[in-house]
């Protein structure tokens, strides 16, 4: 018995932020690397980093820590019931992360950064692109609205029951932490990426409530995409975008993942007729014009 320590009950011994870091170093330091690897690839708009970043993003954070926003996680935000965060470091990063970027410039975390949605883009990369299938325009629209109206429901359907169990009818997430033994759900998986080999991003663009919840969050986006006064007519951009996230001079917010497909068009002067018309004027000595439009 310790003296001064009459009932023989030993001390805790207090945690400091040093004990705390020491523990959690290595995976804040692997997930910080990543989400630094996604912004650079990003910001340079490089084509070889992006596919890098969706290979670390399935590797990394797909398989080997199954880091990924979730409708459950939308659950716990409206309730104020979050993870302790001395405990929960890396989490609260990633989900950090996750707003900040989505408030800077939109839907980045599906686009980069989600693990699932880095594996479809990786599947539209590899596939024969003769067996995707073009969705007519008038249905892609339409299409679009579903995700919304699961988020809704999903989120209706917690308010009554509480049951958080959803997430596993509405989300392919879980497929990476291999911890599903329902062959019912199995299937659903199976005939998803079947349909995905034809449609390209078909959850993603579809059916996702996470998506959903930041093509919301994106109606605050401060650094857009730039659209110049050509943009009303030009249509390469549009026809590029394999979002459906383009319509006319206008970028549909909701549905843009700042892929940069559009942006490296957009920069290319030999392919963008508003550089290949500056061009022109400045060789005529007319008038330039100055001031993009932003969509």
């Amino acid at each position: 018995m310790q003296p001064g320590d009459p009932w023989g009950f030993e001390e805790d011994v207090a945690e400091t932020w040093g004990d705390l870091l020491s523990t959690q170093a290595v995976d804040l330091g692997v997930l910080a690397a990543f989400l630094l690897l996604a912004y650079v690839s990003f910001h340079r708009k490089s084509v070889r980093l992006k596919y890098v970043t969706l290979l670390a993003a399935v590797a990394y954070m797909g398989f080997a820590k199954s880091y990924l926003i979730s409708i459950t996680n939308i659950f716990s935000v409206l309730e104020g019931n979050l993870p302790v965060f001395k405990y929960n470091l890396a989490w609260y990063l990633f989900f950090g992360f996750t707003v900040v970027s989505t408030v800077l410039w939109g839907r980045f975390y599906c686009g980069r950064v989600c693990a699932y949605g880095a594996f479809t883009q990786l599947m539209d990369a590899i596939l024969p692109a003769a067996w995707r299938v073009d969705v007519p325009k008038a249905l892609e629209a339409r299409a679009g609205w579903i995700k919304f109206f699961l988020l809704a429901a999903v989120l209706a359907y917690f308010f009554v029951t509480k049951d958080t169990m959803v997430y596993r009818f509405v989300e392919p997430f879980w497929m990476f932490g291999l911890s599903e033994t329902s062959l019912l759900l199995w299937g659903g998986i199976g005939v998803l990426l079947a349909a995905t080999v034809f449609v390209r991003n078909l959850y993603c663009r579809f059916l996702c409530p996470v998506g959903a919840t930041l093509g919301l969050m994106s109606y605050l986006t401060v650094f857009k995409i730039k659209r110049w006064s050509e943009c009303t007519t030009c249509k390469i951009c549009e026809k590029t975008c394999e979002w459906g996230a383009i319509e006319g001079p206008n970028i549909l917010v909701t549905e843009c993942v700042r892929c940069d497909d559009c942006e490296r068009v957009y920069a290319d002067e030999a392919k963008c007729p508003h550089w290949r018309i500056l061009d022109y004027k400045k060789r005529k000595g007319g008038m330039i014009p100055l001031t993009p439009v932003r969509g």
